[in-house]
């Protein structure tokens, strides 16, 4: 029986052969917390990458701007995969042959046919990609233990991007999802992030709190994420899919509180569309706001938080 995801983020942990990059530890902002109290909100939306979860350079990257942190993880990927057997024997480091193909083929799926104005891409579909060119030259995986090709494409995405970014919830957002979970309201995500971004923040919200479990914090609550919308922030198609399902249970835009860290990415679509805002200042790395727009009526959010913990008096 393949492993899942979540099982197999697992077993890597029990594997003292591999180093990973550590989190990054916050950066305190200068700022005032203003938690207003919103009666109205009946359902609160996590952006994840830079207001869950601490991530180096404040957001998930497909390629990082340090050339020997790209070049180590993709060295370290294809040595955990064996991947060098079924690959070209040009002069150079393997990393470096990979890299040109992993850029040519991320290149194309954000260049593929559509209307989005910011497109994103699959990091499954990417890897599933690689994988088939290796497949060409007789490259051959443990289908028992990985599953079908695009459950393998899934695993070496989160193994790579592991690699590439360490990860950690800032603290208190466990007790954060707690108390929007415990006061009966009902709580998803609206972020950029890929299929293995629910395992990461799982892993991040067990650290802090052993008995916690994502599935059940969030309920029936959407998971809208740019990797599934084929849209990234600040596209509103992402924004109106998160919408469209909170419709469904009876929800209105302005009943919905979306909290993210960047003025122009998570708020200003979200209040277009209705919804009030928080601003997550906690961490300097991943807030992007300027003070023009922290007072401009069109960017103004409605709460600041300088603490995730501060939600508790703005909702429930």
């Amino acid at each position: 029986m393949p492993l899942t995801l979540e099982q197999y983020a697992s077993f890597l942990d029990t594997r003292k052969d591999l180093p990973w990059p550590a989190p990054p530890a916050a950066t305190p902002v200068k700022a005032r917390p203003h938690p207003v109290r919103l009666p109205q909100v009946r359902a609160v939306l996590w952006n994840v990458y830079g207001t869950l979860l601490a991530i180096p350079l404040g957001e998930l990257v497909f390629e990082h701007p340090q050339h020997f942190i790209m070049t180590n993880a993709l060295e370290k990927t294809i040595q955990e995969f064996k991947m060098w057997g079924s690959m070209s024997r040009k002069p150079g480091q393997p990393s470096e042959y990979l890299l040109s193909i992993y850029k040519q083929l991320l290149t194309e799926q954000l260049m593929s046919p559509g209307s989005e104005r910011h497109p994103e891409a699959s990091a499954d579909r990417l890897w599933e990609a690689i994988l088939k060119r290796l497949m060409q030259k007789d490259y051959k995986f443990d289908a028992g233990f990985f599953g079908s090709l695009n459950e393998y494409g899934r695993k070496i995405a989160y193994f790579f991007h592991a690699s590439l970014q360490g990860t950690a919830c800032y603290d208190g957002a466990a007790r954060a999802m707690r108390h929007v979970a415990g006061a009966g309201l009902m709580q998803g995500l609206l972020a950029d992030g890929q299929s293995f971004t629910p395992v990461q923040l799982q892993r991040g919200l067990a650290a802090q709190d052993g008995e916690a479990k994502l599935s059940e914090l969030l309920g029936d609550g959407p998971v809208t994420l740019s990797h599934e919308v084929r849209g990234r922030k600040p596209s509103e198609r992402l924004f109106r899919r998160a919408l469209e399902a909170l419709a469904k249970k009876g929800v209105s835009p302005g009943e919905v509180l979306h909290v993210g860290s960047s003025v122009t990415r998570d708020l200003m679509p979200a209040k277009r569309l209705g919804m009030a805002t928080a601003l997550f200042a906690g961490d300097k790395t991943s807030l992007q706001a300027t003070p023009g727009q922290l007072k401009e009526p069109a960017s103004r959010p409605d709460v600041l938080l300088t603490e995730l913990g501060q939600i508790a008096e703005v909702v429930g």
